[in-house]
């Protein structure tokens, strides 16, 4: 039994049929509307069946190169060659579903990072790597722990969005300057002295969703909501169509939805969609996202801050 703040989603697929049947099935791909729809299919078969040039963002989170279960599903590590070849087939795949206005995000690790930024360098104009820390995982015995990942970011032509002023970070400011006892591109309040800064290619901001966290799923792997508005406010619109080919536990479609995009996720695990169908209903009442409010991202473990900041507001 789980402890009573233990809010990790793990429903099995005999508990959560209700849910699945809201997921669309490779048998319904050709009459139904994918907008706003998790797609319970192999994503070489529910692409064939997503409009051309109607993406407005790529987000995804493909296998890494690792020996890797995902329920009752196994990715098993490939030779170089063969991952590269993997990851052009659904690039591939994907592209003609891109706008010429289209970003694309793809997550990698150290590992596979090379390979991925190979693949993407042929079809898109590589923008930058972005770099996270991820903070937790367990350590090595003959290695060094890994505790950063990749995000990788194109563009399919110079023409695209990148919205600055909605991917702020507000920061502490340690040595506050005034001019003429005003301050100087800083906030002054009764709770600390905040600035609100550029962000960088390097986020040392983000929290891996722990069991305590309504965001929390069984995947092994889920990335957080915040990593996923950070890319979704800079590189879309509200109304714009954000796709997710390696849907995973839902967290693209889930943040997009709070965010009001439309979104479409496509994900060959049925336990998976189900989970992410329980996050979507959830996010009808319940927009939140952990570490982002009034228009900001805040810095990691400043929950208390936000809260204290919002009263004032």
């Amino acid at each position: 039994m789980k402890s009573e703040r233990n809010k990790t989603i793990d429903i099995s697929l005999e508990e959560g049929g209700e849910y699945l049947e809201k997921c669309v099935k490779s048998a319904c791909l050709p009459t139904e509307n994918l907008v706003n729809k998790i797609i319970n299919a192999d994503l070489f078969e529910a692409v064939k069946y997503i409009p051309e040039k109607s993406v407005d963002l790529l987000i995804t989170d493909p296998p890494y190169n690792i020996n890797k279960a995902f329920g009752d599903m196994h990715f098993t590590e490939k030779s170089r060659k063969e991952y590269l070849e993997y990851t052009e087939k659904w690039l591939d795949a994907v592209m003609p579903l891109l706008k010429d206005t289209a970003s694309v995000y793809v997550c990698c690790d150290w590992k596979s990072s090379s390979v991925i930024e190979e693949a993407l360098r042929c079809r898109l104009n590589i923008r930058n790597r972005i770099t996270w820390q991820r903070e937790k995982g367990r350590g090595a015995g003959a290695n060094w722990k890994n505790g950063m990942e990749d995000i990788w970011y194109g563009t399919v032509s110079n023409d695209y969005t990148f919205n600055l002023d909605a991917v702020k970070l507000r920061k502490k400011v340690v040595a506050p300057y005034k001019n003429e006892g005003v301050p100087k591109d800083w906030e002054e309040t009764e709770n600390g002295n905040f600035r609100n800064t550029c962000p960088s290619n390097f986020w040392d901001d983000i929290s891996i969703p722990y069991w305590s966290m309504p965001e929390n799923t069984a995947h092994p792997t889920q990335k957080p909501e915040k990593l996923m508005a950070k890319l979704i406010l800079a590189s879309s619109n509200e109304g714009d169509t954000v796709l997710d080919i390696f849907s995973g536990s839902g967290t693209t479609a889930v943040t997009s939805k709070k965010l009001k995009r439309n979104f479409i996720g496509v994900e060959i695990n049925p336990e998976y969609c189900i989970w992410s169908e329980i996050r979507l209903e959830r996010a009808e009442n319940d927009r939140s996202i952990q570490g982002y409010s009034d228009g900001v991202f805040w810095e990691r473990n400043t929950f208390s801050a936000q809260k204290k900041y919002k009263s004032k507001q």
